[in-house]
């Protein structure tokens, strides 16, 4: 197992201490920046909000974006088992 390296992270205008492996390190800095940009983005759509309301809204876009994304793979998958299927009921009956 790697071991954990420590870095800071600045979300929502607070900083975070966490430790990560090193190969995740990348991945979390780019999600970090992504929620960062979003709830900028959403700053300017709603103007008046407080910090935890501009959290609640890019959580659910966040949330609503990584099951859309599973959706097709999903689709995906069960149509090449069905592809699958239909080969292997072909052998079997010849």
């Amino acid at each position: 197992m790697a071991e954990l390296i420590p870095i800071n992270l600045v979300l929502a205008d607070r900083t975070y201490r966490v430790r990560v492996e090193p190969q995740d390190e990348e991945v979390v800095r780019k999600t970090i920046k992504l929620i960062n940009d979003k709830i900028i983005e959403f700053k300017t759509q709603f103007a008046g909000k407080d910090m935890q309301d501009y959290i609640g809204m890019v959580v659910l876009w966040y949330a609503t974006q990584q099951s859309g994304n599973a959706l097709p793979a999903v689709n995906e998958i069960t149509s090449r088992l069905e592809k699958m299927e239909r080969l292997l009921d072909q052998e079997l009956e010849s």
